[in-house]
């Protein structure tokens, strides 16, 4: 019985062995990343977000959404930042000829911590 027990085991060890050092049964999958289609306006946002703000660093930032109309469309971002030990978010609109793609204007919204929002129109 510990023959056939010890004989068991070692074929199945060198079965796994042989698998593990074939690099022939390793099944890879190479997924291409995609470029979203906000990345663009998204970057633009983040650049203007740093002129307005030079002294904050952006720590995180979401696409909240894109709004089309018929000559415009408006892409939406909710950025973080963190000036001075201070954190705040700001939402960043860049508006833009749909056909075009020329931007039209982007303004930039800022929650103070007392509720009130400023607003920053910066015209193309």
């Amino acid at each position: 019985m510990k023959k056939i027990v010890i004989t068991l085991f070692l074929c199945t060890i060198f079965i796994v062995t042989t698998f593990l050092d074939s690099p022939t049964n390793i099944l890879t999958v190479n997924a291409e990343k995609t470029v979203p289609s906000h990345a663009r306006w998204g970057r633009i946002a983040m650049q203007k977000t740093k002129e307005k703000y030079p002294n904050a660093k952006i720590y995180d930032y979401l696409h909240v959404k894109r709004e089309q109309k018929e000559q415009y469309s408006i892409e939406i971002f909710k950025l973080w930042l963190n000036e001075d030990n201070e954190k705040f978010e700001i939402m960043v609109n860049v508006k833009f000829n749909t056909q075009t793609e020329k931007i039209l204007n982007v303004s930039i919204t800022r929650a103070s911590s007392s509720k009130k929002q400023h607003v920053c129109y910066i015209q193309s």
